[in-house]
C-alpha cells in the first residue's frame, strides 16, 4: 500500500471534488495525515479518480453459494420462494468456499465495510478476518404473532454468538433487525424495538408493489407466499397504508433505520419516515433491483427529498457481482444527470455514515483511515475500473 504524498488526476474526498493542486500525505497504517493545498515536488501523481473506500450498506453474504441459481426478472416473490428451496442444497464446504470468495471479491473490488445480512452465525469467521469493517444485522423472522417471543429467541442466540466475538483492528458491531414488513408480526417487530436502545435497525422496504397491496388490502402475492409457507395470516389486519407507512411507527424514532431497495416508495412515503425520526438512510441496490423486479427506484424524487442516499449490492442470489462501482455505474446509466460527484459521496461518505462508521471511514480527512481507491475511465464513457491503492 501507498506512504508518502499522493495526487490524481481529480480527487474526491467522500463529499465533493476538491482542488485540481490538491495533495494527500497517507502514513503506513493507511491513515490520513494531512490534505494539502499543494502542490508538493516529491508527490506521486495517479492517472484518473482517487476517492475513498466504498461502503456496502446491504448486503448477504451467507447467501453467496446461490450465485446464479435464481432467473433474472421473475419479480420478488418468486424470487422469494426460490431461496429456500436451493438453500440448503450445498454442502458446508461448498457455502463456506463461496462466502470467503465473496468476501475476497469485495475487497477486490474497493469495498472496505460492510453491513451484512445474517441469519446464522455462518459469517462469524469472515469477520475474523479483519479485512472489513462490519456491522452484522442479525435478521429476525416470524409473521404469526403467538410465535414471536420463540422467532425473537433465535435471533437473539445469534446475536449473542456475534457479540461475544472478541477481534481487534476493524469495526465489528451487531444489532437485530426485522427482515421484511411481510415477514415479521407486530408483536416481533416491538421486541425488535425494545432490544437495544438506540440500535441500527435495517429493513428490506417496498421492494415490490404486492407488500404495499397486501398492507393496503391484504390481497395479492404475498398472502399466496405466506400461504405456501404455511403461514396463518388470518389475524393480520390490513391497515389502509402502506407498509412503511404502517410498520414505521411500531419502531421508536431513536433507532437510526436503513430502508433498503426502496423499489416502490412513493412521496408520502418519503415524507412520512423522514419526519420525526432521529435518521433515516435510503439505501438503493440498482443492479439487484433490475436483476428480480427489472426496475427502479424514483432517485430524481428521493433527491428532491434530500434523502440520505447510500448503497448496497443485495446477496450474489440477486446480483452478478458485489461491487459498489458497479452499482453506481448503473445508476448513472439509467439517471445521466447524477453527477459522479454526488454518486461517489453515496458510495463512500454516506454510506459510512449510515452504518456509523463515519468517525473511522468514508472521507478523506485527518486521521481517519478510510482506504484510498483508484478509479480509471470514470469519465470516459466506458465502464471503470477501481484499484486500491492506500
Amino acid at each position: 500500500m501507498f506512504m508518502g504524498f499522493i495526487t490524481a488526476d481529480r480527487i474526491h474526498d467522500g463529499h465533493k471534488w476538491l482542488p485540481d493542486r490538491t495533495v494527500i500525505e497517507v502514513g503506513e497504517d493507511g491513515e490520513i495525515l494531512a490534505v494539502i493545498d499543494g502542490p508538493v515536488n516529491d508527490a506521486v501523481h495517479y492517472e484518473g479518480v482517487i476517492c475513498p473506500g466504498f461502503v456496502n450498506v446491504h448486503c448477504h453474504l451467507e447467501l453467496s453459494h446461490l450465485h446464479g441459481l435464481v432467473p433474472e426478472h421473475t419479480r420478488l416473490i418468486p424470487f422469494l420462494r426460490s431461496i429456500p428451496r436451493h438453500r440448503n442444497d450445498f454442502t458446508a464446504e461448498q457455502k463456506l468456499e463461496a462466502r470467503y470468495q465473496a468476501l475476497n471479491d469485495l475487497v477486490s473490488n474497493g469495498v472496505v465495510a460492510v453491513g451484512d445480512i445474517a441469519n446464522t452465525a455462518e459469517t462469524l469467521g469472515l469477520r475474523a478476518e479483519g479485512k472489513l469493517h462490519f456491522h452484522t444485522f442479525i435478521e429476525s423472522i416470524g409473521f404469526i404473532e403467538a410465535n414471536a417471543k420463540r422467532s425473537f429467541g433465535f435471533s437473539e442466540a445469534t446475536f449473542n454468538e456475534f457479540q461475544a466475538q472478541e477481534l481487534s483492528g476493524k469495526i465489528q458491531r451487531q444489532s437485530i433487525t426485522p427482515h421484511a414488513p411481510y415477514s415479521v408480526s407486530k408483536a416481533l417487530f416491538g421486541l425488535i424495538d425494545c432490544h437495544l436502545e438506540g440500535s441500527l435497525v435495517s429493513i428490506h422496504n417496498q421492494e415490490s408493489k404486492e407488500e404495499n397491496k397486501f398492507y393496503e388490502r391484504k390481497e395479492g402475492a404475498v398472502r399466496e407466499l405466506l400461504a405456501g409457507l404455511g403461514i396463518d395470516d388470518s389475524l393480520f389486519e390490513p391497515t389502509g397504508k402502506t407498509s412503511l407507512q404502517s410498520y414505521g411507527g411500531w419502531l421508536l424514532p431513536m433507532h437510526p433505520l436503513i430502508l433498503v431497495h426502496n423499489t416502490y416508495s412513493t412521496q408520502e412515503d418519503v415524507v412520512f419516515a423522514n419526519s420525526g425520526r432521529n435518521s433515516v438512510y435510503w439505501c438503493l441496490c440498482p443492479n439487484a433491483n433490475m436483476y428480480i423486479e427489472n426496475t427502479l427506484p424514483d432517485v430524481p424524487m428521493l433527491m428532491a427529498n434530500d434523502c440520505m442516499i447510500c448503497i448496497g449490492t443485495d446477496s450474489l442470489a440477486s446480483n452478478h457481482q458485489l461491487c459498489i462501482l458497479s452499482e453506481l455505474y448503473t445508476l448513472k446509466e439509467h439517471f445521466p444527470n447524477l453527477s459522479w460527484e454526488t454518486l461517489l459521496n453515496w458510495g463512500t461518505y454516506n454510506g459510512a455514515k449510515a452504518l456509523q462508521m463515519d468517525n473511522e471511514i468514508g472521507s478523506v480527512e485527518p486521521g481517519k483511515h478510510p482506504g484510498l481507491l483508484l478509479i480509471n475511465g470514470l469519465v470516459s464513457g466506458v465502464r471503470p475500473t477501481v484499484t486500491r491503492i492506500a
